[in-house]
């Protein structure tokens, strides 16, 4: 029996190769009829045989391009007239309702036609098909079509729109389609404006040799330049150390193969297949190989961060480079990443003397993501190439929720845009006390309003006073007379976690614990050591880490030392201290510190904020043992250290009775709180028997989460009641990203029966909050129309 149907498909569906492959089913199935996009995804009508038809279908249901991400297939009998033949049509325009895919990374089959000589794209460094390529980082406006990309000035030679025009080809209507003859060129400059000696090598390989020879240049990448050079060139790694202005934190690095990365890191399947991916990101992995690279690549870390070469560009610069290379952000450290050729002279001549460029414009910023693996998944640090603006699909209570905007936070900062029942997260923005960065996170924003076409109903933002997101939410508010739901910093970090695993709006609340630095509490301290029973729509606050000072305010969270001076006073008291422990160099080191002013500013209430804060105690541990104690080169350097000297057979060691012991008291309300002052005496009296530092790092590891464990079953059972008052633990914060503690605390709460939640495709730290954000007040929203 013939019939037609109308065929709706919604997801990622364009740029994808998706017409092509409907096109190609519905041949080789004998349908007529037509395919093409439009502002929903992608529409087809097609006539047939009805179990041709029902077989058509369930292929495009199983059988979907690599790149694609089908959401929903919803079909309808068609009346209308079809073709006799099946057609690829133009996109039909309309109100902007499809995903937009991530850049991806360089496939095999590209990958090996530039490494055929026999093939007219042989070594061509821009080389992509419907199955990677650049997406975001090219895109200024939707549909998805050349026009709309930095594309658009390059147009195309005979046999590449033969490609583009063929349903037949994996190139049809591959928008960043080009060729040696029609695309974008890749050159290598002087960066200080002198002659560059011509010889008969071309450029891409030129620089990969000035590479091997010591060299720091700049290359220019898929959303921003990099910084490469000789990973295992000491001096070299020293000097871009210098000259970026880049004291500690670590590089990350790129290897031609995988063989290369096993030289020097453990890589386990999971990881492999990671680093191998559409994502290609920068992968945390153990630097447990044979090689060793100088310590100044990741300086006190156990992990390196790898990844693949994920453009056809990064796979001949590495062809001939048989060893890691550092591929760090080309910019000044504390600034985004330059994206633009001149700002790239300007800026990157006082570091690289020479940079590999092209002509394709990088339209819009995109940092390399980071994942790591812990718990037995892989989950992400940053969100950003190869995930954004890939959307988080929310429960189906929240189909119905109206556009929202949420501002996201200060540090790690992204914004979420909430349309059709799905949260659009933004690629990582960076750290907004940035001038340079906030000025692109309000450009971006822009960019997404635009591409989604989003016109908000409500924003949302976090309620700390003097976050520049939050301000420029109220602002926009005010602007364009728009509501503002403000939430509180934890909530949204549980809210967030809730979504991701797809936690229904009207299920019961969690437990959720959120360890962190800093979020602006309702009690107008610093809270970041959090025990909260919550939903979307509200939370209550069972329990808390022991409020301590910040002597300096935001000073106290760049100099560690600060926060241990405070809570040993807090502890123990410094005539008490210094009675006991003045035999120990950290005795002498604190003498030398400007104690009597601190102590003043204390007394005083002069910019000394108590903080709950988890982050701050990992930095008081930290600066005890001497790990930098003074100042940090940047954000958690100092726990990630401690973490890092805590290594698996040290913690193996260590048993319940020898972990440092935690207690849990109560505050003047009555609220509970961990209370630390036990492990400060045991890591003090181990500090007077000079016990190893990474035993000493072990046992706070594993009594801090003992001590969390302890917490959860306290709050799950309330003096006489006999059901627990929750099933499930939701973790979150940045301090989760510790695998240590991360591993110990999930473990331990699944052995107590409690179902946990985690996070693992959006950070856990602050990059995830702005999707919490966006949730809560949808919830709000639906449960006031209900």
């Amino acid at each position: 029996m013939s019939r037609a149907m109308e065929i709706r498909i919604r997801g990622r569906v364009q740029g994808v190769g998706f017409r092509p492959t409907v096109w190609r089913f519905a041949l080789e199935l004998r349908l007529n009829g037509e395919v093409f996009n439009d502002a929903e995804g992608v529409m087809v009508r097609a006539g047939g045989e009805e179990s041709a038809i029902a077989a058509f279908v369930a292929r495009i249901s199983s059988e979907p391009p690599p790149l694609a991400r089908i959401e929903s297939i919803e079909t309808a009998h068609f009346d209308g007239a079809l073709p006799t033949d099946f057609r690829i049509c133009e996109s039909s325009p309309g109100d902007i309702r499809t995903e937009i895919s991530p850049d991806a990374a360089v496939c095999e089959e590209c990958a090996a036609e530039i490494a055929d000589p026999s093939q007219r794209r042989f070594r061509y460094p821009f080389t992509n098909c419907t199955h990677c390529g650049p997406r975001l980082t090219i895109i200024a406006g939707v549909p998805y079509d050349r026009a709309q990309t930095a594309m658009e000035q390059f147009p195309l030679c005979d046999e590449c729109r033969a490609e583009y025009t063929n349903p037949g080809d994996r190139r049809f209507h591959a928008e960043a389609i080009a060729c040696r003859a029609c695309g974008p060129q890749a050159r290598l400059i002087r960066l200080n404006g002198g002659e560059l000696i011509q010889n008969e090598i071309d450029d891409v390989e030129a620089a990969g040799r000035l590479i091997r020879a010591g060299e720091i240049i700049a290359v220019k990448g898929l959303g921003g330049y990099h910084l490469a050079c000789d990973a295992r060139n000491e001096g070299t790694v020293a000097r871009l150390r210098q000259l970026k202005r880049r004291d500690a934190k670590p590089f990350a690095l790129m290897a031609r193969d995988i063989e290369i990365i096993r030289s020097y890191c453990s890589v386990s399947a999971e990881e492999e297949e990671w680093l191998k991916s559409a994502a290609a990101p920068i992968v945390l992995l153990p630097a447990s190989g044979s090689g060793k690279l100088p310590d100044a690549i990741a300086p006190g870390v156990s992990t390196l961060g790898f990844m693949l070469p994920y453009t056809p560009l990064h796979l001949l610069l590495l062809q001939d480079v048989d060893r890691p290379v550092v591929m760090t952000s080309g910019n000044y450290s504390d600034e985004p990443p330059v994206t633009a050729d001149a700002e790239a002279r300007e800026k990157l001549s006082g570091i690289a003397s020479h940079a590999l460029v092209h002509n394709r414009e990088i339209l819009n910023r995109v940092d390399d993501s980071v994942v790591r693996l812990a718990g037995g998944a892989v989950r992400v640090l940053r969100r950003a190439r190869g995930f954004a603006p890939a959307p988080v699909k929310l429960p189906k209570d929240f189909f119905d929720a109206p556009e929202l905007l949420a501002f996201g936070g200060e540090l790690k900062a992204t914004f979420c845009l909430l349309k059709n029942g799905e949260a659009i997260l933004s690629q990582h923005q960076g750290d907004l006390e940035n001038a340079e960065t906030f000025a692109g996170y309000e450009l971006a924003l822009g960019l997404y309003e635009k591409l989604f076409d989003h016109k908000p109903k409500a924003l949302t933002a976090d309620k700390h006073p003097e976050y520049l997101s939050s301000k420029l939410a109220h602002e926009r508010a005010r602007t364009d007379g728009l509501p503002l739901i403000e939430v509180q910093h934890h909530h949204a970090h549980i809210a967030a976690c809730l979504a991701e695993n797809g936690r229904s709006l009207h299920a019961p609340p969690v437990l959720g614990v959120v360890l962190d630095g800093l979020g602006w509490g309702d009690d107008r301290t610093f809270w970041g050591g959090e025990f909260l029973l919550a939903d979307y729509s509200g939370y209550r606050r069972l329990g808390a880490f022991r409020p301590v000072v910040m002597p300096g305010g935001a000073q106290a969270v760049k100099e560690p030392w600060r926060n241990l001076y405070a809570h040993l006073i807090a502890e123990i008291g410094w005539p008490e201290f210094s009675s006991e422990f003045s035999g120990l160099g950290l005795h002498d080191y604190l003498l030398r510190k400007p104690r009597a002013l601190i102590e003043r500013m204390i007394e005083r209430g002069i910019n000394t904020p108590l903080a709950s804060s988890c982050g701050r105690l990992f930095d008081a541990v930290a600066a005890a043992l001497s790990i930098t104690p003074d100042r940090q080169a940047y954000e958690g350097q100092a726990a990630m250290h401690l973490e890092a000297i805590a290594d698996d057979a040290t913690l193996a060691s260590v048993t319940k009775e020898t972990a440092y012991p935690f207690a849990i008291g109560s505050l003047a309300g009555g609220l509970p709180y961990i209370e630390p002052l036990g492990m400060w005496r045991a890591l003090l009296a181990d500090l007077m028997v000079e016990t190893p530092s990474p035993l000493i790092a072990a046992r706070f590891h594993k009594g801090l989460a003992q001590a969390i464990l302890a917490m959860v079953s306290k709050l799950a059972h309330p003096a006489g009641t006999s059901a627990p008052l929750f099933d499930t633990v939701a973790l979150s914060g940045g301090c989760f990203q510790n695998r240590i503690l991360f591993e110990a605390i999930a473990a331990g709460i699944e052995r107590a029966g409690f179902s946990v939640l985690s996070h693992s495709q959006i950070p856990a730290n602050d990059g995830g909050i702005a999707l919490g954000q966006a949730v809560i007040a949808a919830s709000h929203l639906i449960l006031a129309k209900a």
